[in-house]
């Protein structure tokens, strides 16, 4: 059973029962992120994210900790760029406590000052622990090379500076303007009575006032840059993107099908080629992300230093075949039933139903359609992966990141 309300404040609210199960996920979606962010907001989204767990009027960061741990709940939270959410799974029978918890390190956090001075010095680590991760340091080089300093194109964690900078009064207004009950969707999916959903959504998030919420549009021009950062480590890390269909775009479900084929996994041409036949790269694949107004298409690989012009040149022969709309019909059906199955198993996870199902009624207003979705993959044709190509592969357009110990950057 599916069920949806809309509070008298615009919070929206959906409810996914999965009877069968034991337990339950919760969430709380806010439509924000890196990509909303301006230049003296940059990291401000993820630094909230942290912030929210430091404390309420009720608990204190621990206090919050100890009291999910003591339900045997989970709670957690992620920032990205165009969402931020926030998330606790329990058993079913403690669901009515974990969700009064989620919903008070929401609404209730008060942001100490002492425990803000200790989070900014976390979030620089983390900071400095991503620069220290090549693989994440040149697809947040190859963002930026796509799409610039601005909307798409920003670092979720944001620049040490600000971080260091951010007050109180930062994060109240921050969340006064985008944490506003029309941003907000209020999510179950699990063994939960949809009666007892509803009342709990409605306890807790009816309360909550009316912000000063205005709509922004992320920037999106495509920037075909390119970044290289030298760094003394043992791999060479690079990777390519391409302007790729927004999340509405009718070619979609094909472009999907296509990144399976390309290099969504271990019977992909990337991974056959570069991997297993040539020995070139122990990581190589191709992943989508696709946004509101935009999208990109990223092809990603860590080598040895030595072998790195070898296996860009792989990797670039591989793209120029495919780009070349030379898919074979095995292909095709082979990636088709790939997507099928991921759809399908992503049906028996809690999380996943949640993610799915808010993220459908944040992003589109409307309820996330199994059955829809499984006709219309179903109904792709050879012919549509072929033009999806043409949709995904402008080499006159491609941006490229390069991270490593090399004389100068990888290019295409």
């Amino acid at each position: 059973m599916i069920k949806t309300k809309t509070l008298q404040n615009g919070v929206r609210v959906i409810v996914k029962q999965m009877d069968g199960l034991l337990s339950v996920t919760m969430g709380v979606l806010v439509g924000t992120g890196a990509a909303f962010e301006t230049d003296e907001e940059d990291g401000i989204s993820h630094f909230v994210e942290h912030m929210q767990f430091k404390g309420t009027d009720k608990h204190t960061a621990f206090g919050l900790s100890d009291a999910f741990d003591a339900l045997g709940a989970q709670v957690n939270a992620f920032t990205g760029k165009d969402l931020t959410c926030y998330y606790a799974k329990s058993t079913s029978d403690h669901a009515k406590e974990a969700f009064a918890l989620l919903a008070e390190l929401f609404l209730r956090a008060q942001f100490p000052e002492e425990e803000m001075a200790r989070e900014k010095g976390v979030v620089v680590e983390e900071i400095n622990m991503d620069e220290d991760s090549p693989e994440d340091l040149c697809l947040d080089l190859l963002a930026r090379a796509a799409y610039g300093n601005e909307g798409y194109g920003r670092n979720i964690l944001g620049p040490v500076q600000n971080v260091e900078g951010f007050t109180r009064a930062q994060l109240f207004d921050y969340k006064k303007r985008r944490y506003c009950p029309e941003n907000v969707v209020v999510s179950f999916a699990g063994n939960i009575d949809v009666s007892l959903a509803e009342e709990l959504a409605e306890q807790y998030f009816s309360p909550m006032e009316r912000g000063t919420f205005q709509k922004r549009v992320p920037k999106t021009e495509w920037k075909a840059g390119s970044l290289f950062k030298k760094k003394q480590i043992e791999q060479a890390h690079f990777a390519f993107a391409f302007p790729s269909v927004a999340r509405d775009d009718p070619a979609y479900f094909a472009t999907q099908v296509m990144n399976t084929i390309l290099g969504g996994g271990m019977s992909s041409r990337l991974f056959k080629r570069v991997r297993e036949e040539l020995g070139l790269a122990y990581s190589v694949y191709s992943y989508t992300s696709h946004y509101q107004e935009t999208g990109l298409f990223t092809v990603y690989a860590g080598v040895n230093p030595q072998k790195a012009e070898k296996a860009a040149g792989a990797i670039k022969e591989v793209l120029s075949d495919f780009g070349r709309k030379n898919v074979s019909e095995e292909e095709f059906l082979r990636g088709r039933e790939q997507m099928k199955a991921s759809t399908v198993f992503s049906q028996e996870n809690t999380s996943s139903q949640m993610l799915l199902y808010g993220k459908s009624m944040l992003y589109k207003n409307e309820i996330f359609d199994f059955e829809k979705r499984m006709r219309d993959i179903s109904a792709l044709t050879h012919q549509d992966i072929l033009d999806a190509i043409d949709k995904n592969f402008d080499f006159d357009k491609v941006a490229v990141s390069t991270v490593g110990n090399l004389k100068e950057p990888i290019t295409l």
